[in-house]
């Protein structure tokens, strides 16, 4: 159990590891300080650096273990349906990544170190790269200290220690150390999960003594000046040093250090050669140059630090990097880390993750909650990232304005992210958390909002490196140099089905000017998107770490349970594409609108609690769920983006096809004799229009560019078809999108005659009787006819589900598109993808989803409804059966009057119409006449 701080015994040396097998013992019931644990010899063991959940220890989960973080939707204690996972030792939550074993309170870790003869009369520090939470340390019986700093490392002085061996004590507190809110993803089960332990580096570390405490770098890219603040400090006993050095490409300048006690501070403005090119090259997303700073003291101390020169700048109309215009295209890191349960601290780790943002054309990352390590920064650094931190997410559990701890705590904890961070030209934003509580009284939204404006006005004066502002979320108080609102969007919470995506018809026309012009700072959108998809079971198997998905379990029990387990990699795919299809529609609204200082979109991740919200094209380990491609991602979220505006989606043959072509173009630079070439063709590559605008100069922003045509498009039968756009420079693609459109003949094609085939709206004995006697029967039930459940009702809509349906209590809607086969008899006039497109919008709107249980279960629908995963029963939009001597189709949409009224509607009921005159109508599932009545609640 001893050791010796790896490389301490070489003389010159400053830093030892102090990674391996350390002591410890938990400390459940609060003895270990009573009773002088910091003195004994601790009994058990375990690899440090690391967690007690990652090596097992702790205790069994049960449904009382109390979870960090708030449940909305507490069924599973009590619902008939969860109780198999509430059993003893078969315990499986839905809300959340399970780990295998649990521990809330103190644990004491102990080693023995050994300082080297060299570290005589030095100041040792103790590091601890990333602590969770409290860290309290001691040598020998000696008390050293404490700290409850969050995302920074603990930094202990030990002050001068005897060479030889000591023994070195920590105990660390994950409890909530300060009540911060329990879904802040700093602590919170929801995501990395509440661990105790200590990642990263664990490090005995030797300066002189005169040593650099702090260096701050303040560059200013107008000027091209570099302002550096320094702080000292020195031993009692120790003389203080007149003078420090920076060295900055190769050139050095010497300024004096002024001290008060054992203090000293110092001051240096330092102007590049003009003529140094390379020294003035500045920092952003496409060049992300630094630029590299020495503090030297005649003692050997050494400080290293990098730079960049940028300037984010906030104007009426968006941002500007560096004097060009610039729009934030976010996405969030939740810190969600299956295999570790914590941020890595590694930079390499962290690369992968910002060249996978980049790679899908995100040049802003948002640390929701929480601060990363400093690799995190120093990646962003290298691949230029634009990040915005955070500290907290003040709500439910606690609020902020009322004078509670956390308040305190809020300033402490930026200030010492500042002193930590500061520094890296990426950290380009911050605000106190997210979405902030209010005291409850009846002035709490003002104290929140007073207490706020001082934490802006304070930082803003404080540190001018980089933008703050209020919360993420809200609130808009003037204070602030942009704002982060949960509007506009496609779909807000609460919306439901009045969402414009799910209650008016598709187009691209549609932009937020008008909210966002009202502001005088920028606007950048909080959490838009929200798109889900059905969990990818077969991804169960990448959890070996200590967090497992077993709410994954639960959801592949659900499936297996309605019969539906062989779907689950179609019902992946099928709401997949539908979420892409969303998420496009979400950023290109964004990238319309004038002005619009950006988005974090939540999320290109999968976030794992808070009910499972699969709302990434990504997993929870950043990589591809297969049904997109960050190529193909990356052409609606881009630096420059092409954009068309259209009135619909839907066409019919020989009708103008009016388009405009904008495009959101934030690169390096304007795009000279740009050439703008557009297609349309249909989905077997048939040309039906292409042109070419006039070769023009495409500015950088997103200005509408006047560039529009309306060919007339001619087809003689129904055709999906579609709409790509091209900018070229000189040969050379720069950007390329695509819109998808279907083009209908007129009239629609005409239904077959048949004496046989009776339309009907509801399932009356008339109907019956006409299928007893051998008629078949087309019948499209109204949405609102359409039996649903009694307990959470299906509410279908056009969209994929918004987040998850147990942490928004079942808001609509609660399903996730279609499923077909494309090649069915049944759809041979109507052309469609296997999955929801934007032609479905029309027969969906309004529409039932049909109840599956209440037919034998050997029924396959000609079209099947994804339903939410949680509940996963078996629905269908369109299904076919034989009752009495008859056949008949059921529709969960109206087929005649008014909601049946346009060229898509119809075209489908054209196709169900003649596949029925057809001999390919042979329903293979026989109903009752009650089961098929069971459909409808209408059947008088």
């Amino acid at each position: 159990m001893t050791g010796v701080a790896s490389g301490a015994t070489d003389e010159t040396a400053s830093t030892g590891s102090l990674a391996g097998i350390w002591r410890r013992e938990l400390d459940p019931d609060d003895q270990g300080l009573e009773r002088g644990w910091h003195q004994k010899p601790l009994r058990d063991t375990l690899p440090f650096p690391g967690s007690l959940e990652q090596n097992g220890i702790g205790h069994a989960v049960t449904t009382e273990t109390p979870w960090t973080g708030g449940l909305v939707d507490r069924g599973f204690f009590s619902e008939a349906d969860y109780a198999r996972y509430r059993s003893p030792g078969e315990i499986k939550v839905p809300f959340f990544l399970q780990p295998d074993s649990w521990y809330r309170g103190a644990a004491w870790y102990q080693r023995e170190i050994e300082v080297p003869n060299a570290w005589r009369g030095k100041r040792i520090s103790l590091f601890l790269e990333r602590p969770h939470w409290e860290t309290s340390v001691w040598i020998g019986d000696h008390p050293i200290g404490r700290s409850d700093a969050l995302h920074v490392p603990h930094i202990h002085d030990l002050g001068t220690l005897q060479p030889g061996r000591h023994r070195l004590t920590i105990r660390v507190d994950n409890r909530m150390i300060v009540e911060i809110g329990h879904n802040s993803h700093g602590v919170t089960d929801h995501t990395q999960g509440n661990w105790n332990g200590i990642a990263g580096r664990i490090e005995l570390r030797a300066s002189e003594p005169v040593w650099i405490e702090r260096v701050d770098l303040h560059p200013a890219l107008r000027d091209h000046v570099l302002t550096v603040h320094g702080t000292l400090r020195r031993l009692a006993d120790a003389t203080p040093m007149a003078a420090a050095d920076i060295v900055l490409a190769k050139r050095t300048t010497r300024v004096p250090v002024t001290w008060n006690g054992l203090v000293g501070s110092f001051q240096a403005i330092i102007r590049p050669n003009a003529a140094d090119a390379v020294t003035l090259r500045s920092w952003d997303e496409f060049d992300p140059v630094l630029h590299d700073v020495t503090v030297l003291l005649v003692n050997g101390e050494e400080w290293l630090g990098r730079f960049g020169w940028r300037d984010l700048v906030p104007t009426p109309m968006g941002f500007t990097m560096n004097g060009r215009p610039a729009m934030l295209r976010g996405t969030l890191d939740c810190s969600i880390f299956p295999l570790t349960g914590h941020p890595p601290t590694d930079v390499e780790s962290w690369r992968r993750i910002m060249h996978r943002v980049k790679d899908h054309g995100f040049n802003h990352l948002r640390f929701h909650s929480y601060c990363p390590p400093e690799a995190a920064f120093d990646a962003a650094d290298e691949l230029g990232l634009y990040v915005q931190v955070e500290t907290v997410w003040a709500n439910e559990s606690v609020h902020v304005g009322g004078g509670l701890p956390v308040d305190r705590w809020i300033y402490a904890e930026t200030d010492r992210i500042l002193a930590a961070y500061g520094n890296h030209p990426s950290f380009v934003m911050m605000t106190h958390g997210n979405e902030p509580g209010s005291p409850k009284s009846p002035d709490g939204d003002a104290r929140r909002d007073a207490f706020l404006g001082g934490y802006v006005r304070h930082y803003r004066a404080l540190d001018t490196r980089r933008l703050w502002t209020s919360g993420a979320g809200w609130p808009e108080i003037s204070d602030n140099q942009y704002h982060v609102t949960p509007s506009p969007r496609v779909q807000a919470w609460g919306e439901g089905l009045a969402s414009r995506i799910n209650s008016k018809p598709p187009e691209t026309q549609t932009d937020y000017r008008q909210a966002v012009n009202r502001y005088p700072v920028p606007v950048v959108g909080h959490e838009i998107g929200q798109w889900c998809a059905y969990p990818n079971l077969n991804e169960r198997r990448k959890y070996t770490g200590h967090l497992k998905a077993k709410n994954f379990d639960i959801f592949a029990d659900r499936l297996y349970e309605n019969g539906l387990q062989a779907f689950a990699p179609e019902f992946l795919y099928a709401s997949g594409r539908l979420q892409l299809l969303c998420y496009k529609e979400e950023i290109e609204s964004a990238l319309r609108t004038p002005g619009f200082g950006g988005f974090q979109l939540l999320g290109l991740q999968d976030f794992p609690g808070q009910g499972t919200a699969t709302v990434g094209v990504l997993d929870t380990f950043w990589d591809d769920k297969g049904y997109t491609t960050a190529a193909e991602y990356s052409r609606f979220c881009a630096p420059t983006v092409v954009l068309a505006r259209m009135p619909t989606r839907v066409l019919q043959s020989g009708e103008p096809f009016a388009f405009s072509i904008d495009v959101a173009h934030f690169g390096p630079g304007p795009i000279e004799m740009a050439q703008i070439d557009w297609r349309i063709a249909t989905a077997d590559d048939g040309e039906l229009a292409k042109g070419t605008f006039p070769a023009r100069t495409v500015p950088l922003g997103n200005a509408p560019l006047d560039l529009s045509t309306a060919p007339v498009l001619k087809v003689s039968v129904a055709s999906a078809a579609s709409l790509t756009v091209t900018i070229r420079q000189a040969g050379q693609l720069i950007a390329k999108n695509n819109w998808d459109l279907w083009i209908y003949p007129v009239p629609v094609s005409n239904f077959p005659t048949s004496t046989r085939i009776r339309r009907a709206d509801r399932i009356d004995a008339a109907l019956l009787d006409h299928l007893a006697s051998g008629g078949d029967a087309l019948i499209g039930l109204d949405g609102v006819a359409v039996a649903n459940y009694p307990e959470r009702p299906v509410q279908l809509g056009f969209s994929s589900i918004f987040w998850n349906t147990l942490w928004t209590q079942r808001q609509a809607p609660t399903t996730l598109g279609i499923l077909c086969d494309p090649h069915h008899a049944a759809l041979a006039d109507f052309p469609t993808d296997a999955h929801s497109n934007w032609q479905w919008w029309y027969p969906l709107h309004g529409a039932g989803a049909l109840r599956l249980d209440l037919l034998p279960p050997n029924i396959e629908p000609i079209v099947r409804v994804i339903d939410d995963w949680f509940t996963a029963r078996s629905l269908g939009l369109i299904v076919e059966v034989a009752v009495g001597r008859g056949r008949a189709i059921v529709c969960g949409f109206a087929i005649d009057g008014p909601p049946a009224q346009n060229p898509v509607t119809r075209q489908l009921v054209a196709s169900l119409h003649r596949y029925m005159a057809g001999l390919d109508f042979k329903p293979t599932v026989r109903v009752t006449a009650r089961q098929l009545q069971s459909l409808s609640v209408h059947n008088d």
